[in-house]
């Protein structure tokens, strides 16, 4: 897998990318660093410069995770995952929870949503992703409608320009058959739920399902952001990700867009 690192102190971060990504998803957390932190931002397999994994399952895809992980040479790595990464983090952090001390999952998906479902067949589902993604006019009709009645205005679909559409739409099968959240029951590793305030609602559903299977995992809005976070939400998110995580306990401070 393919890592872009900022920053070099000894707490290591390792960045997840979501559905239609890439590694640069994460650049906006640059310049927020504080000094003790090294954060390495990852192309998943068969995205951005990574090669494709030898096969295409979540065992194998989270099997090359947890070899990045290990190639850090670190005692404890928090993954933050936006969107499906934060599920692939949740599966690092289940076969690597001797190295995985925390997972901050931004605004993640728990299950694929039918709207998403409708794209992962052949014939009318490739038709209907590539009219949706794969084409110029397609991004930009889906993103007006995104923005629909919104002041601030952010590309949702920015990324699907450089993509490999193959490779997403493989992506997108995956995630479908990833199993349910039960398996996550047992992780011992902290984590976050941090979701945008006007987020879908299949993401804010989600997270009241992780919830119910990780009782111990500490959820926060972040007030005026939806799904992009880590552009809408910037100074914020960075506050929570790399904070010690016993500071932000039991705080609400709508004053910086955080809710717990």
């Amino acid at each position: 897998m393919h890592v872009e690192k900022y920053g070099t102190g000894a707490r290591a971060f390792l960045g997840l990318h979501g559905w239609g990504s890439d590694r640069r998803v994460f650049a906006p957390l640059a310049a927020h660093l504080t000094g003790d932190v090294s954060f390495y931002s990852a192309d998943l397999p068969g995205c951005g410069l990574s090669d494709p994994p030898p096969e295409w399952t979540v065992d194998a895809i989270t099997s090359e995770i947890v070899e990045t992980v290990k190639a850090l040479h670190t005692k404890s790595v928090t993954i933050v995952g936006h969107c499906a990464g934060g599920i692939f983090g949740l599966f690092v952090a289940r076969e690597a929870a001797e190295t995985i001390g925390r997972v901050v999952a931004i605004d993640p998906f728990a299950y694929l949503p039918r709207y998403f479902r409708l794209f992962i067949g052949e014939g009318f589902g490739r038709r209907a992703y590539n009219a949706t993604f794969a084409n110029p006019l397609g991004r930009w009709l889906t993103n007006k409608t995104l923005n629909a009645g919104l002041e601030s205005q952010t590309d949702m679909t920015a990324s699907f320009s450089e993509t490999n559409h193959e490779v997403t739409r493989r992506y997108l099968a995956l995630f479908d058959s990833m199993g349910g959240l039960k398996q996550f029951a047992s992780l011992q590793a902290d984590v976050d739920l941090v979701y945008g305030e006007h987020t879908f609602n299949a993401v804010k559903k989600s997270v009241e399902l992780f919830q119910h299977v990780l009782p111990h995992a500490r959820t926060i809005r972040l007030e005026g952001a939806r799904h992009m976070p880590i552009a809408e939400a910037t100074v914020s998110l960075s506050r929570i990700i790399f904070a010690a995580r016993e500071s932000l306990k039991g705080k609400r401070t709508a004053g910086e867009g955080i809710m717990t």
